[in-house]
């Protein structure tokens, strides 16, 4: 394994990964606390909202363009539609052909 023969430059075994055989440190003091006291979601709502809005700011233009464009086109052929079919637009709407009204063509 890497790291258990002498250490090429010193000449000298330093230990295994994480213990580099230097003296234990003493007089560093570390505190817990348990994982059921703390607060879990301390801060959660407020960092939520923020969130929220600036991945909805970011994303804005990539969504709301294409989407408006959509209705809008959506928009003009209902109402186009609905022109074409009503009175108005049967009467302004060039004649069809014989053959289209019949249903087929008429071959002789």
């Amino acid at each position: 394994m890497g790291g258990e023969g002498p250490d090429p430059k010193h000449g000298k075994y330093m230990g295994p990964w994480g213990n580099f055989g230097s003296p234990t440190q003493r007089g560093i003091i570390t505190y817990a606390l348990s994982a059921n006291r703390q607060k879990p979601f301390a801060g959660a709502m407020h960092s939520a909202i923020f969130n929220t809005y600036r991945r909805c700011k970011a994303q804005f233009l990539f969504v709301v363009p294409p989407f408006a464009g959509a209705y809008m086109l959506m928009n003009w052929a209902v109402e186009k539609n609905e022109f074409l079919n009503s009175k108005e637009g049967r009467m302004t709407a060039p004649e069809e052909s014989d053959e289209a009204r019949q249903g087929g063509s008429v071959r002789g």
